[in-house]
């Protein structure tokens, strides 16, 4: 018996590197009339609302991004700049190594896996084409729940597709959007991923009074699950 039947993962900065925005995103903004700083800054203001879905279906909500700088897109314009971003957000997607081997040794374990995101509607348009999309068993996407973490429902919607009960389950993450405390909060473990590389990322209401247990590389999560204590 291993100490857990399923592993939860975050997804940016937990199964992939330290995330920044990237050149595309900068095309993208001039192709819809707006300047690419002003853009961004909306972006950032908007992204806990915009990971819920507040704003309505990807068209819908990134035509009320454009409003906010004054730019109103035409419709071929919006349509072409959706592909776009998508093609931006996954060019900004780099995996960790240990991403791929580590799903793949909980796999051989027979562990259930699954992504629990706060996330747009970029992030579901291209994950299951990346290597790990086959190997996670679900994705649960915040912008498809209508919550984002630390609600009790993005964790419990993993639980309930995994058919495992909250204390059964480790979760892993960087500490974006307050997820490790919401994890524990529901009966989980809750590991933070300290990574080096991780002082660099994109990331919105961050974890940072987190005092729990902490690790500093993906692989580690197989020695948790097979029984090593949890490191502090």
């Amino acid at each position: 018996m291993f100490a857990y039947r399923a592993v939860l993962f975050d997804f940016f900065g937990t199964l992939t590197c330290a995330v920044r925005r990237g050149p595309l995103h900068a095309t993208v903004a001039r192709s819809l009339g707006c300047d690419p700083a002003a853009l961004a800054t909306i972006l950032d203001r908007s992204f806990l609302d915009r990971s819920r879905g507040t704003f309505g279906d990807a068209a819908e909500t990134l035509r009320w991004v454009c409003a906010q700088v004054g730019a109103w897109p035409r419709p071929d314009q919006l349509r072409d700049a959706l592909a776009a971003r998508v093609a931006a957000i996954r060019a900004d997607t780099v995996l960790r190594a240990a991403a791929v081997p580590t799903l793949r040794a909980l796999r051989r374990r027979d562990v259930r896996t699954a992504v629990v995101s706060d996330c747009g509607y970029e992030l579901p348009a291209f994950l299951p084409q990346l290597p790990v999309g086959p190997l996670l068993d679900e994705q649960i996407y915040s912008v498809h729940v209508g919550q984002r973490k630390p609600h009790p429902q993005m964790y419990l919607a993993a639980c309930e597709r995994l058919r495992v009960a909250p204390r059964e389950c480790l979760y892993v993450g960087d500490g974006g959007s307050h997820e490790l405390s919401g994890a524990r909060d529901v009966g989980m473990t809750a590991v933070r991923l300290a990574a080096p590389d991780l002082a660099a990322h994109l990331v919105f209401d961050v974890d940072a009074a987190w005092t729990g247990p902490t690790i500093t590389s993906l692989a580690e999560t197989v020695r948790l699950v097979t029984g090593a204590p949890v490191p502090v």
